[in-house]
């Protein structure tokens, strides 16, 4: 099952499209593997994961169509 993109963000279901945007760059930017790098190979996957899920929970939010569908 995947997560809740909502939680992922940390935003509200009722979030703005700029609100959705802020928290997508405050993950990605947090967890990028390049402000990463140097960790243990199993934090840096842990890191990974956590930027994927964002990306992949910003995809969800930021198209119309996939929001409605996960809605």
């Amino acid at each position: 099952m995947t997560k809740n993109p909502y939680d992922v963000l940390g935003v509200s279901k009722n979030a703005t499209a700029d609100e959705i945007k802020q928290a997508y760059r405050s993950k990605a930017k947090e967890f990028h593997p390049d402000r990463n790098v140097g960790l243990p190979d199993d934090e840096a996957k842990i890191v990974e994961d956590k930027f994927k899920e964002a990306n992949s929970a910003n995809e969800t939010l930021t198209n119309p169509q996939k929001k409605a569908e996960y809605d």
